[in-house]
Parts: C-alpha cells; structure tokens; sequence
C-alpha cells in the first residue's frame, strides 16, 4: 500500500499452517458457542434483558443501526471510588459478556420498520429506507426491540444532512484519550486497570471537536479497540463532555471472515473507505496520531480521495522530542505533498484548530475556548501523579484501620486483663473466706 518505508514486520506462519490453524480455531469455537447456547437455554438464561446499544447513522435514503442483545444488563458506570480490582472485573464482564444469539429484532425508524435476528455472538446489524423526512436535527431515536418485545429501547442515530459539507473520522486512542499505545505496558495498565473516570482525554480535544461538529458536521470514530470496550469509550466520551459519534471497533471474533481480517490497524482504512463512499457530497477532516499507523492509512486515503479529504492532522504523541514516530509521519507527509491535500503533524489541539481556523473547517471565534480548555486539561493531575495519589490515599486509610484494629485490640487485651483480674481477686477471697470457715470452733 505505501511506498514508504515502515516498520519492519514479524515472521509469517506458512499460509496452509496458518489456515488449519484458523480453521481449527474457528470450528472449536463455533462448536463452543452452540454447546453454551443449549446449557443457557437449559438453565432458562436465553431470555434477553438488555440491548446495547450502538450510535446508528444515515441519511435521508438509508440508514445503519447496530447493536447487541444479552441476558445480563451490564453493571452501572464506573463509580468515583473503584479501585484497581473493580476495574479489572469491570473488563473481565466486558470480555465474558452474555450474550443472547439468534433472536428476533426489530427496528423502527421514521416510518420505516426492519426485522432481522442476532447472530452467534448477540449482534444484530439492519439498514432501513425511512418513508418519513427528516426533521433536520443532527439527532434522531430509533425504538428498537428483541425477543418479541420482552426487551426494548431507543437507539441514538446520527442524521447526516445534505446541506452539510465536512465529515470527520477521529481515530480514539492517543488522538481523544491518552492510551499510551506506544509503551505496551501503559496500554495494558489503562485498559484493564482503569476506567471512564480515571482515564485522561488529551488536552483540549472536548473544545476542538465541539468546534468541528458545529453546522452539524457528523463525526465518526475508528479504532482498533475490540467491540467490548464499546461502553467504556462511550462512558468516557460522555464524562469529558466530547461529541458522540458513531464508534467503530475491531471484532475480535473468530467468525469467518473475520478472523485475521486485517493485518495491523488497516481496518481504520477499510472504514474511512466506506463512510467516504457512503457520503459522497461530504469533504473530510482525517484525525489520528502518530503512535500507530494512522498516517501511512490516512495518506492512502489522500491518494484515493483528492480533493475529497479536506485536511489531515495527526497528533504527535511525544511533541517534546524527536522520535522515529514524528519521522515516519512526515515521511507520509512528503508522499502525499503532490496531492494538494493538506496533512499536519501537531503537537496539541490549538494548533490543529488555528490550521483548521485558516482552512475556514471551523469558526476562529472558536479558539479562545479551545485555548482555555487546553490550560484546564493541563492543569488536571497526570496518570502517574492521580496513581500517586490514590496510591497514598489507600496508605492512609488503611494505616488509619491499622490504628483503629490496634487500638480496638489493645483495649480488648486491658478489659480481659482486668476482667482476669477481677476474677483472681474474687478467687482469692473465695479461698480465705473458705479457710476462715475452716477454722472457726
């Protein structure tokens, strides 16, 4: 795909070792996933009891909503005082989720209505044609129900606009949300350790996208996170107040078709590709970082699209250095130089938005709140200092219930020393009073 250099990649299995492996895999599971589907309908666990929910979109024709149906409602959103533990049980439910496969759903959306089944795995995905018009607003509910009606509820669409001319794809890790995708060890301790509360959002990206999205702008998000951290993302977008969109994740799965689907983040692509395609009147703003691949996929996307991408900025995960990351960015700068779309390595948001601001794709009235955000975003405490500080909060309670056991512990040992006491004296007058009566004529 590219003609630059990149990095270089892992020995390869064969390819017919590789595919009875995948086949192997694929057949093992399938076979799992039945014998579980039978053991929850003998146990009376297949009757559904929540849907989640994914962000639906579409346009006056055609519209895609996408979702999930389990047996189980997930636990309430992260709460102020989970630890560590919490949140790793939290992840485990994400990745263990139970799911209810093969049951009906239907969808209704402005007049039109689509009835369709889950697959194996509880997902359900349906494209409706509205007979009703839009009423014009960035938002709409579509009612969506499972299981005959035994669970239902409304589902968030985003209504793209023929009057609007920018689209936006925002990749999430390391361009909204601090991941640490280049040090494995930090991803891993902020994927499984962490939640929505204590994971950061980068420095002022609520103020930037609000700014893109006005006039209604959609905005879509890509990723390469699995389907089971749908929710935490959502929660996250939610709690630092950036607009919601469409998220698209990787499924992790070993379906068919799926099962090394794409090598790397190439999915990214693959979804620009067909959101690009699907919106042909929209221009697009490309956002990523420069930890993983995003600008080798989103200078492609150049090549393919002209005059159709209207710029491209990607945010440069370590702006105090100079690294191999910032050097195999501009590389993908330098190739798509002849293609007249602009692309951007930026240290923060302000400077993705007053380049933004000088192509007219957002309101430069916009930059002092996105610069006051910015200072705000600074000022929260670091992932390492917010560790510290719980860290030293824990120490403290628990020297404190330490104390507290000691005390309750040395006061029980000097009431039972006293009772003991108290018990030896009253032995002692017993065994006088008993010689005394001994002794008497």
């Amino acid at each position: 795909m590219s003609d630059a250099p990149t990095p270089p990649s892992n020995r390869r299995w064969p390819d017919h070792v590789r595919r009875y492996l995948q086949d192997t895999v694929i057949d093992t599971d399938d076979h799992l996933d039945r014998v579980r589907a039978r053991l929850r309908r003998r146990l009376g666990r297949g009757t559904p009891r929540h849907i989640a929910t994914h962000v639906g979109h579409g346009d006056a024709a055609r519209v895609t909503v996408m979702g999930r149906v389990l047996a189980e409602k997930p636990q309430g959103g992260p709460k102020e005082d989970d630890g560590w533990w919490d949140n790793l049980l939290n992840t485990y439910r994400r990745f263990e989720s139970d799911e209810v496969p093969d049951i009906d759903v239907t969808v209704r959306f402005r007049g039109a209505e689509v009835q369709s089944r889950t697959n194996h795995e509880g997902y359900y995905e349906v494209e409706l044609a509205p007979t009703l018009a839009a009423d014009g607003a960035l938002w709409a509910q579509a009612s969506v129900s499972a299981g005959g009606g035994a669970v239902h509820c409304t589902q968030p669409v985003l209504q793209v606009a023929q009057d609007v001319g920018i689209g936006l794809i925002s990749d999430i890790d390391d361009t909204i949300i601090h991941s640490g995708i280049t040090d494995w060890k930090t991803a891993a301790q902020l994927t499984f350790l962490n939640n929505a509360r204590t994971r950061k959002p980068l420095k002022g990206v609520a103020a930037l996208y609000k700014a893109l999205q006005a006039d209604r702008n959609p905005l879509f998000y890509v990723s390469s996170s699995p389907w089971n951290l749908h929710d935490l993302l959502e929660d996250f977008m939610e709690l630092n107040a950036i607009p919601a969109g469409p998220i698209f994740l990787r499924d992790i799965g070993t379906d068919e078709g799926k099962f090394l689907k794409t090598k790397g983040h190439g999915h990214k692509l693959e979804r620009a590709r067909t959101l690009i395609a699907r919106y042909p009147h929209l221009r697009w703003v490309l956002l990523g970082d420069s930890g993983q691949h995003d600008a080798e996929l989103y200078a492609e996307a150049a090549r393919e699209f002209g005059d159709r991408i209207a710029a491209i900025y990607i945010r440069d995960v370590d702006p105090a250095a100079e690294s191999r990351f910032d050097t195999f960015a501009r590389s993908h700068i330098e190739r798509i130089a002849g293609t007249g779309v602009p692309m951007l390595l930026a240290g923060d948001s302000m400077a993705m938005a007053e380049h933004a601001a000088s192509l007219g794709l957002l309101d430069a009235a916009a930059l002092p709140a996105i610069a006051r955000e910015v200072g705000r975003d600074a000022a929260r405490p670091t992932l390492g200092e917010a560790a510290t500080e719980s860290a030293v909060e824990h120490a403290k309670e628990a020297t404190k219930d330490a104390v507290a056991e000691v005390k309750a512990t040395t006061q029980d040992a000097a009431d039972n020393a006293k009772q003991g006491a108290s018990d030896a004296v009253e032995a002692i007058k017993d065994a006088v009073a008993g010689t005394d009566a001994g002794r008497a004529p």
